[in-house]
């Protein structure tokens, strides 16, 4: 398996990763997206490929805390495709995401999953990497 930073000859397969992830989408919207994402430096994003093939993503923003000194990491894209997980894919794509917020001087890292059933085995997931549950999120939208 390989690990590095996605660019934008990614676009269709980091389309299939997000329809996957349960968000509808094309892969002109996707390269819109990426294209913004790709261009601000806080934006980090990582592909693994296991036999040539994109099986996995993460996608992350660094972010200034109010409330205490320093910067953190929020993980706002994470999946691996459905046919090859449970093959340390997603362990390591996690571990890399760490090592480069550590290495941007992050004191923390974050991440939202949503409360739904087919969520219940991340969950399990992250909780074993050493993630703790510790709000409850919620959003509105402007359109």
């Amino acid at each position: 398996m390989e690990i590095r930073i996605a660019t934008i000859n990614d676009v269709e397969d980091l389309t299939s990763l997000v329809n996957q992830l349960g968000y509808p989408t094309t892969v002109e919207s996707m390269k819109v997206r990426f294209e913004n994402i790709e261009s601000n430096p806080d934006y980090h994003t990582l592909i693994a490929s296991y036999d040539s093939k994109t099986v996995g993503m993460i996608g992350m923003v660094k972010g200034y805390y109010y409330e205490i000194d320093g910067l953190y990491v929020r993980i706002v894209a994470f999946v691996v495709d459905s046919n090859f997980r449970r093959k340390g894919i997603g362990k390591e794509l996690l571990e890399e995401a760490e090592s480069w917020a550590r290495r941007g001087g992050a004191v923390g890292i974050g991440l939202n999953s949503g409360n739904r059933r087919e969520r219940i085995n991340a969950h399990k997931f992250y909780k074993n990497m050493g993630y703790v549950e510790k709000s409850i999120g919620f959003a509105k939208s402007l359109i």
